[in-house]
């Protein structure tokens, strides 16, 4: 018995805290629990009754034996209240777990050897909402609501990354009189403003994709014993395929399935509502991202990559059209250049982005960043600039970039946007970049799903017709 004593007083440690530990079964992989999303007592996790037969002593040591400790064949299962506390129990150990896997990445910057190579705090956080955008929506590729363990994890992990810039402030000095003047902080003003922006969007986003839940079309896969049927879906004799044509032949998208008399007129005007104000959510998330990159400072490693001239990195063709037009229609030109895939247009949006950065060096414009306000207003500022050619071309450049990003809105980051990102310091710019990134990716996905099941409801009243 004294051996059995001491065994097990060996697992008890002064403090009266377990020294052993049982190694969790909840291991992270791609878990939908999140350990940064609640507050969580350490201290009650240790104090809480062990699995073993370990006791905490509290006080004195007492005499424990063999005869005291019931048999677990003997304990009277009072119900469900036993499952219950064993479900707490679970919860808060892959909390906990949670907790220490999160905040040792970022400590470690995602460098999990230790040798101190990782990425900066603010890289970390950018990849790490990246990340849990295509975890919780990449795998949805249709007009439907969210499952809800998936909406739990994307609001619970989310409300961790906004929680940073809670403590992002700026210093205001207050003045109490004439000799007394006191400093004061608050939030930062680009996060004061954007965030809740975001925030606002993202709940829409989500209202948007719930709405889908009793509607008058329907998916199937492609290849399908559905899509091979004449008739496909929930009724062969009433519904039938229409297969998209979609540009880009994103063949692993479901295809959307109509009536055969196609969609109803209400069904028809709430999908364009819907899309009218998904289209507006992307519009605004774009304009966030934007303002948020032209905050960012411009790496001295794109700079040296840079040519001497503007003329040099766009070429002669656009250089001309900037130059030598009284009054510059960045839309015509487009036309002109008759760009037929998105990798012409990114290579053409990099082209112009370096000759815009070019000639702002030129000018000095390079010395402060500018808001998406005053971008817009150079857009059409060539009149104010006087004679001065470098202001000139900057503004038309500018205009071009612009109209390209707006004609080609699934255009992936350019060289100088993904540059800005992985030499970026500041934790709130990141989170602010990230944030409106991936909004700005679902809110397309939306227009683009909507948009292909009016494809799909047209073609099939055109045949009626």
């Amino acid at each position: 018995m004294e051996s059995s004593l001491n065994s097990e007083q060996n697992e008890v440690s002064v403090s009266g805290t377990p020294t052993s530990s049982v190694s969790s079964p909840y291991r992270r992989t791609y878990s939908d629990i999140s350990g940064l999303s609640h507050r969580f007592d350490v201290q009650s996790f240790y104090n809480r009754p062990s699995n073993t037969n370990a006791v905490v002593l509290s006080g004195h040591e007492e005499d424990v034996s063999e005869d005291a400790v019931e048999p677990k064949d003997d304990v009277v299962n009072d119900g469900d209240g036993d499952e219950e506390d064993s479900d707490i129990d679970s919860a808060e150990d892959a909390e906990l777990e949670m907790m220490r896997e999160r905040f040792a990445k970022l400590l470690l910057g995602e460098d999990m050897s230790g040798s101190g190579k990782g990425v900066c705090t603010a890289v970390t956080v950018s990849n790490s909402i990246t990340n849990l955008y295509a975890t919780v929506f990449g795998q949805s590729l249709r007009l439907q609501p969210l499952s809800t363990e998936k909406k739990e994890l994307w609001k619970r992990e989310m409300n961790c990354f906004m929680s940073i810039c809670d403590y992002i402030v700026e210093v205001i000095p207050r003045s109490l009189g004439t000799n007394v003047e006191i400093t004061e902080t608050k939030l930062r003003s680009d996060i004061l403003m954007s965030l809740p922006a975001l925030r606002k969007l993202d709940n829409m986003l989500m209202e948007i994709l719930d709405s889908f839940t009793e509607n008058e079309f329907w998916y199937v896969e492609r290849g399908s014993s559905s899509m091979n049927s004449s008739g496909g879906g929930r009724d062969s004799g009433t519904f039938r395929k229409v297969v998209v044509q979609r540009k880009d032949e994103k063949w692993w998208l479901p295809v959307p399935c109509v009536p055969a008399e196609g969609l109803s007129e209400e069904e028809r005007k709430n999908l364009r509502h819907k899309r009218d104000c998904a289209s507006q959510i992307h519009k605004a998330a774009l304009a966030i991202n934007d303002s948020t990159l032209n905050d960012m400072d411009i790496p001295d490693s794109y700079l040296t990559t840079l040519p001497k001239s503007g003329k040099a990195s766009v070429g002669d063709v656009i250089y001309k059209q900037l130059c030598t037009a009284e009054k510059f229609y960045p839309d015509q030109l487009l036309d002109i250049l008759k760009i037929t895939s998105e990798h012409e247009a990114l290579e053409l949006a990099d082209k112009v982005e370096a000759s815009l950065v070019t000639w702002r060096r030129k000018t000095g414009g390079l010395t402060h960043s500018k808001s998406s306000w005053d971008m817009m207003k150079d857009i059409g500022g060539d009149a104010d600039r006087g004679n001065d050619k470098n202001h000139i071309l900057a503004a038309r450049a500018r205009s071009l970039l612009f109209c390209l990003k707006q004609r080609y809105p699934e255009l992936s980051q350019t060289s100088l946007d993904i540059c800005k990102i992985q030499f970026n310091r500041d934790v709130g710019k990141a989170v602010l970049e990230s944030y409106s990134r991936v909004l700005e990716g679902l809110a397309y996905n939306v227009v683009s799903w909507i948009d292909d099941v009016l494809y799909v409801d047209r073609t099939v009243r055109n045949r009626e017709d």
